[in-house]
């Protein structure tokens, strides 16, 4: 089974990892490495990450119904 293609840029991942290891270091008191934060990333780009993102397409899909109803209406009261 291939591996799926990384939804981040390498720079992207970078601060990711980055963010973690301070956030682990200043809120957990967990040193962690960058190697191991760089897995973990990996991980939840590849496990969790889609969870948000598609929370966000419906989101947006929810916003744009919004919009395209009330330019609908807009335009029936142009009608004449």
């Amino acid at each position: 089974m291939s591996k799926p293609a990384p939804i981040l840029t390498a720079d992207e991942r970078d601060e990711a990892a980055n963010r973690l290891r301070i956030w682990l270091r200043d809120e957990q008191d967990v040193e962690l490495g960058r190697l191991p934060a760089e897995m973990l990333v990996g991980f939840i780009e590849q496990h969790i990450g889609r969870l948000y993102y598609n929370r966000g397409l419906r989101d947006a899909e929810t916003l744009i119904r919004a919009k395209v109803e009330d330019t609908a209406d807009a335009l029936y009261g142009m009608e004449r």
